[in-house]
Parts: C-alpha cells; sequence; structure tokens
C-alpha cells in the first residue's frame, strides 16, 4: 500500500476540494488526481465522486475512511514514538507533583540527573483537583498524583508505597484529641474537598462520601492546595484527610493530624500521556521505579 495515496485520500476527505488539497500536499491537482486514481483502482472502487461543482465522498468512500482514520492515526504515532525513541535522552524533563515533593520523588529526580546530567529536570506544583489536565494539555511530561487513573490516554508507572490516612483538625476541636479515628467517626466532622476538573472517581479517592458502613460523609468546602486546606482546617471549619507522609510534611502548630481506620490507604504514581510518552519521560520512570523497589 502506497502511504501517499492514503495520505492524499484522508486530506481530499477533509477538504472536499482538489485545489485545496493539492496546496496543503504540495502537489499539483493532476497528480492528487493520479493518487486518488491508483487508490481506486488497488481498492477496486470509487472512493470520490466529483462533477464540476461538487466533490463527495461514496459509500464506499465514507466506510474506508471510517476505518483508515484510525489506523493511520495509530501508523503516524508509531512513527514519531520511534523518532522520539531514537532521539535518545536529552533537553528538559517536566515532573508534576501534588501538595508536596516526598522524598522518594526527590531521590528520583537526583538519581536522574546523575545518570542523565545532560538533561534538566523542571519540577512544578500541579492544582489538587486538576491531576490529569496539566499531562493532557503537554503542559508536563509526567506527574506524581493520586490514584485511581482512569484516564483512557493516561500511563501509570511506578506506584509509590502506600500511605494511611490521617484527619488534619484544628488543635480545639472535639476529635482532636483522640489517638485515632474509624472511618465512621468522620460522620461527625464536615470534611474538606478540593475544587477542579478532576473527575468525580478520583475526588472520591481524595475525600469520600460515604463511610465503609455506608453513612454519607458531608464535604461543605473545596479548596486547590494543601495550605487553603489546612487554613481551613486551623479555623474549625472542617477536617481535611492527608496522607501520613504529607501530614508530616505540613506538621503546625495549630493543627493536630489523626490517624484514621477503615479507609484505604493512600497510593500516589507516576503518570504520563500516551501521546507524548518520551524517552526522557520512560528513563525517569526508570528512576523512580528504582527507589521504590
Amino acid at each position: 500500500m502506497d502511504l501517499r495515496e492514503l495520505e492524499c485520500f484522508l486530506v481530499l476527505a477533509e477538504e472536499l476540494h482538489f485545489g485545496r488539497t493539492a496546496q496543503r500536499l504540495y502537489l499539483t491537482q493532476s497528480r492528487v488526481s493520479q493518487l486518488l486514481r491508483a487508490l481506486e483502482r488497488r481498492i477496486g472502487a470509487v472512493l470520490v465522486q466529483r462533477t464540476s461543482r461538487v466533490v463527495r465522498l461514496s459509500p464506499a468512500g465514507e466506510r474506508f475512511l471510517a476505518e483508515l482514520r484510525p489506523a493511520y492515526a495509530e501508523l503516524s504515532e508509531t512513527v514519531q514514538r520511534a523518532r522520539r525513541a531514537a532521539a535518545g535522552v536529552h533537553g528538559s524533563v517536566r515532573i508534576g507533583f501534588q501538595g508536596t515533593v516526598d522524598d522518594q520523588l526527590t531521590s528520583a529526580i537526583a538519581a536522574f540527573e546523575k545518570q542523565h546530567p545532560q538533561v534538566r529536570t523542571e519540577v512544578t506544583e500541579i492544582p489538587l483537583g486538576d491531576p490529569f489536565g496539566p499531562l493532557q494539555r503537554a503542559e508536563l511530561d509526567a506527574a506524581v498524583v493520586l490514584l485511581p487513573v482512569c484516564e483512557p490516554d493516561l500511563v501509570l508507572g511506578p506506584v509509590l508505597p502506600k500511605q494511611p490516612p490521617t484527619l488534619a483538625l484544628a488543635r480545639d476541636h472535639p476529635l482532636a484529641d483522640r489517638g485515632e479515628l474509624t472511618a465512621e467517626d468522620l460522620a461527625g466532622c464536615p470534611l474538606i474537598g478540593v475544587d477542579g476538573p478532576a473527575p468525580e472517581y478520583w475526588r472520591r479517592a481524595w475525600t469520600p462520601d460515604r463511610t465503609p458502613a455506608g453513612t454519607p460523609l458531608r464535604t461543605e468546602l473545596a479548596v486547590r492546595t494543601i495550605a487553603e486546606g489546612l487554613t481551613l482546617a486551623a479555623a474549625n471549619r472542617g477536617g481535611m484527610l492527608l496522607c501520613r507522609q504529607t501530614a508530616d510534611y505540613h506538621n503546625r502548630e495549630n493543627i493536630r493530624f489523626v490517624p484514621v481506620t477503615g479507609l484505604p490507604a493512600s497510593n500516589l504514581g507516576l503518570v504520563w500521556s500516551r501521546h507524548n510518552e518520551t524517552e526522557n519521560v520512560r528513563a525517569f520512570a526508570r528512576a523512580l521505579g528504582s527507589t521504590v523497589c
């Protein structure tokens, strides 16, 4: 199969105009017609119907287009991935994080930079409520985010060890003096959720809406950063669920972090877009994976 013929057909199917197709492909109109006729002979059917005024796809052309587009897109992506792999590790890698850069992430960055001194590592905090947006908009190459990740266009790499949950409360909150809370105890305290376009399943992983026994939980406030959430917690506006490691990092005099039993442990993982997977990303994933094994 001649890829030039396929490319010509795809562009003509978009433009429905031989002149504009020729301009986009830097060909003559006669060459566009030649490529189309060759493809039609190869397939054995008329794909494009044209008169002096109108160019449109035939029924066979419509069917062929519907099946060709995804196959051609996958082929193009395969070629791009091969080019990126051939280019090797160079330039920069942009890593996002939520809330804090923990010891494992800093260790991974140090290991990566030691192995690849020619690569510049950029670390950026991302909004709590938009863990996947920066990756899908190609603003970052990879990010360490709270799991789960169910987006079909994202790839999950190394997963960090699980962390037990704690509840951030003002020191004078009635529950703050407890040595431990159960998930059912949360029904007596409004929770502080996250604000942003994150999918609902991910929000519920951060701030559940029910206890394991089915008791409804209230989320009355939502924040964009951990600092905002801790400020509200210190003001006795509610409690904020955080993993143990994040709680230790944000230790404050006016807040108590009380362990919570009965809730799933938090998992963080390295995630990147399958459409923006580079050798830099794969090398960083290997560096992070070596620090969590």
